[in-house]
């Protein structure tokens, strides 16, 4: 008889096999079957604008300093400022550069080929996650154990938006955790008067905590669900071979932080005309958030699911505060355009990918994270015949622990972004701050799954 845990293994094999150009963006990696792909001339126009959307997301915080200095063309250049716009924007100089030098049916088949999925996951589940009902009921919980906590309750708040919900993405996503995090620690660190340094350091906890703290399950972090079905990891191999050690480091990373934010912090602002929440609506509200979480790698499924939210929403307004939709869909913008330019990124990562030993793996799968997605980087591991399971160790621990140093690095970056970019300088995100900021925690995290 075939136990449960083998039909899911079975499922997921399937899955893989079935789907393999269908599931997050680094599923945008399989080539289409035009030549387009295969020509040198797009394939280095490709690289070449994939490298200066990395240059313009470094840059973005200066387009904000020249919208203040230069008020005639403030409105582009604060467009061009947005880092959820910098890969959309570039993923359009892409096809237009494809539709000039190969011609306009490519170009077309080209974007038309890849599966944008991820992109509409994490619009739908940063929406749902980021309603009030949800908010406000998890708010609620961390403030009963913040209280019953032998510690000022405002360091213990912080410490819990810090390490508990980003191991909390394990179980609703990290997308999900991200969104949720990022909002109940904004109105708390977040803000003016926090020194910026210590902003970018808290920054930099939450997204490689939020990286590694999706590595409990199989199927809560993207560069994990990339390979778990080829190679045969489920929910109890990640638990022991990357979750506890993903654990401590969190654990260690926000305790660090907190720390240092110990003389800041104050209890988060509550707003003056809240109404409680029927637990009725809480629990439709955590009922949809699970079946979009449920249905992530059916689009048509939890979309379906969205629309039904969005009537509900409105039925019951009084008990909601606005959705973040225009946040949300600059998330997806974003995604959708790392979803373009990574298809032609195949024939330079995948060589460095096969060539490394184990642990130069590791080190190197931190540094290419940093440049781009991290599930992008595991899905094209997947494709090497007779990888070692030491190599497959290293590349998936290297991907996860780089997962905070840039915005691209991780799917749910671009959410904390937009969700926090406010409570910096310039209401901008400096990609130099986030890298410094990343750089300690990051080393916490590889110390423990190399030493451990």
């Amino acid at each position: 008889m075939v136990n449960p845990g083998q039909r899911l293994q079975a499922k997921y094999r399937s899955y893989s096999a079935k789907h393999a150009s269908m599931s997050i963006n680094a599923l945008s990696m399989s080539a289409p079957s035009t030549p387009l792909v295969h020509s040198a001339l797009m394939q280095s126009v490709g690289a070449t604008l994939f490298g200066l959307a990395l240059l313009h997301s470094f840059c973005a915080k200066q387009f904000e300093r020249l919208a203040q200095r230069h008020p005639r063309h403030a409105g582009l250049l604060h467009l061009l400022g947005e880092v959820e716009v910098v890969f959309g924007f570039w993923a359009f100089v892409l096809i237009a550069a494809m539709a000039l030098l190969t011609g306009s049916q490519q170009a077309i088949a080209y974007a038309e080929s890849l599966q944008y999925t991820e992109p509409l996951f994490v619009f739908v589940v940063m929406v749902v996650a980021a309603s009030k009902p949800v908010l406000s009921i998890v708010q609620s919980l961390l403030l009963a154990l913040a209280r019953a906590a032998p510690l000022p309750t405002p360091l213990v708040q912080a410490w819990l938006g810090l390490a508990v919900v980003p191991l909390l993405g394990s179980l609703i996503t990290e997308p999900a955790a991200m969104t949720l995090a990022a909002l109940m620690l904004s109105s708390q660190i977040f803000k003016p008067g926090i020194p910026e340094r210590l902003k970018y350091g808290a920054l930099g906890v939450l997204f490689v905590n939020i990286s590694i703290g999706g590595t409990l399950t199989s199927y809560a972090a993207p560069p994990v669900l990339m390979v778990a079905g080829a190679w045969g990891w489920d929910t109890a191999f990640m638990a022991h071979s990357f979750g506890w050690k993903a654990a401590l480091a969190v654990l260690v990373n926000a305790s660090g932080i907190a720390f240092l934010l110990r003389t800041h912090l104050q209890a988060p602002a509550q707003a003056t005309d809240d109404k409680p929440v029927p637990l009725k609506v809480s629990l439709i509200h955590l009922l949809v958030l699970g079946g979009v979480v449920s249905m992530a790698h059916h689009p048509v499924l939890f979309l379906g699911l969205f629309l039904f939210f969005l009537g509900y929403t409105q039925a019951y307004a009084r008990y909601q505060s606005p959705l973040i939709l225009k946040e949300a869909l600059l998330v997806g913008f974003f995604l959708a355009g790392l979803v373009v330019l990574g298809g032609l990124q195949q024939w330079w990562l995948q060589p460095i990918v096969s060539s490394l030993a184990p642990t130069a793996l590791f080190f190197g799968a931190v540094g290419l994270t940093a440049m781009t997605d991290n599930a992008a980087l595991t899905y094209l591991g997947s494709l090497i015949e007779g990888i070692s399971s030491s190599s497959q160790y290293m590349l998936v621990a290297g991907a996860v622990t780089g997962g905070g140093l840039t915005v691209i690095a991780n799917a749910p970056n671009p959410a904390g972004v937009a969700l926090l970019k406010n409570g910096f300088e310039d209401a901008s995100i400096g990609a130099g701050g986030l890298l410094l900021g990343a750089l300690l925690p990051t080393c916490v995290a590889a110390i423990f799954f190399l030493l451990l």
